[in-house]
């Protein structure tokens, strides 16, 4: 995989990584939505609410007025990430084809996933 990655793309890694890192959560994500703003979330996991970070990231823009999603990003240690779930967020939200980027603890980019 190539080392260039897109200045915006690579925010929004960091923001991921800040807010798993923030929390000690298992995942964290961030969205940039169609005018510019992100938004972040780590995963949820309380007895009666169960949310990936990415699922949160989405409702967060979306409870914030997003109508769009230009891409997202998921900090992770899982091989699993993103899930089924996850990809269906964004193309809730992006539409077919938004790029979901994933990477390590590290916030090092692993692959790129496309709703």
């Amino acid at each position: 995989m190539s080392d260039a990655i897109d200045p915006e793309d690579a925010k929004l890694l960091t923001l991921a990584r800040s807010s798993r890192a923030r929390v000690g959560a298992a995942e964290g994500a961030a969205v940039r939505d169609e005018t510019g703003r992100t938004y972040t979330a780590a995963t949820v996991a309380l007895p009666s609410l169960a949310l990936t970070a990415v699922q949160a990231a989405v409702a967060a823009a979306a409870s914030s007025g997003a109508s769009s999603l230009e891409a997202a990003a998921v900090v992770s240690a899982s091989a699993d990430a993103p899930s089924a779930a996850d990809l269906a967020a964004v193309r809730d939200l992006g539409g077919p084809g938004t790029p979901l980027l994933l990477a390590n603890p590290k916030g090092e980019l692993q692959t790129t996933h496309r709703a």
